[in-house]
């Protein structure tokens, strides 16, 4: 055998290698991707099965009688809500984007100072911010009740958008990107007379569109999906998953309302999600310029 039909051969081979760790890899993937729409696939079946068709055994996976009652039926319910069901609606927006955009605001100036800064303690709090995405914000709630009440905050608006602004996730991730931007070109702007507010805004949050729509995604989906009735008794001011919840506790009868609605309020994070997917990169670690 030739010298160049050895290495012929060795290409094939490890072409043929190539494509077996690409059709795995694809079927990995593919497996993934059920597992992770099997939930929203159950979610719209069960909204649209009959209320007879809740008791089979064993539960089938598709509805054998689909019909569009259960969304009538929670559209009949939340007309003899205490409330109208636009409402629920109108709160959960106006927290879901007063929320989103203060903590894409205060992660953006706080990622920036913590990324470029040069000050006594930054290490420590970087380190403290890296801990504190090990706890979940559970563990804070009573003492988050208590400076509430103290600052008669109970029963507003306020409860549920001032706790949820600042989050651990949202300044690593923005830090982790905004550290990407070279030195160089903050140290020429200064150079230029910029001011370190006009610099964060005009030269690095202009590059940092994947970080903050990546961000954008996150904080909108955890606050949609806010629960008030821990800091809010008052039925004006709860939000449509706290409607949801109530719907879901009156029995089994009221179960297909809860899957309509459930199903209901999967629709604006999936839009955002569809509207700021195109520009997500893969990883934080790797954006913005680099030297």
């Amino acid at each position: 055998m030739t010298e160049k039909e050895k290495k012929l051969k060795a290409s094939s081979g490890r072409a043929g290698r190539s494509h077996v760790g690409t059709v795995g890899i694809f079927i990995f993937l593919l497996v993934l991707g059920v597992f992770m729409v099997l939930p929203i696939y159950l979610a719209v079946v069960m909204s649209i099965k009959p209320s007879q068709e809740w008791f089979i055994f064993p539960p089938k996976l598709y509805a054998m009688d689909p019909t569009l009652d259960n969304f009538r039926d929670m559209f009949r319910t939340a007309d003899k809500m205490w409330v109208p069901f636009s409402r629920y609606v109108a709160n959960s927006v106006f927290v879901t984007v007063s929320v989103t955009a203060a903590q894409c605001f205060t992660a953006s100036m706080a990622a920036f100072v913590l990324a470029k800064g040069r000050f006594r303690g930054r290490k420590l709090l970087n380190s403290i911010i890296v801990v504190s995405l090990l706890y979940q914000s559970n563990v804070i709630y009573i003492v988050q009740y208590m400076v509430m009440a103290k600052l008669g905050m109970i029963d507003s608006y306020l409860a549920l958008i001032l706790p949820n602004i600042a989050t651990p996730m949202g300044v690593f991730l923005m830090r982790q990107s905004i550290s990407q931007i070279p030195d160089a070109m903050i140290e020429a702007a200064k150079v230029d007379g910029a001011s370190m507010f006009g610099i964060c805004w005009k030269i690095v949050m202009p590059n940092q569109k994947p970080a903050l729509m990546t961000l954008i995604i996150f904080a909108f989906q955890a606050a949609w999906n806010i629960q008030s009735n821990t800091y809010v008794f008052s039925e004006s001011l709860k939000t449509l998953p706290t409607a949801v919840a109530q719907a879901a506790a009156s029995g089994i009868a009221r179960q297909g309302v809860a899957m309509a609605a459930a199903v209901f309020m999967l629709i604006p994070p999936v839009a955002v999600f569809i509207a700021a997917q195109k520009n997500v990169i893969e990883t934080m670690a790797h954006s913005g310029i680099k030297d």
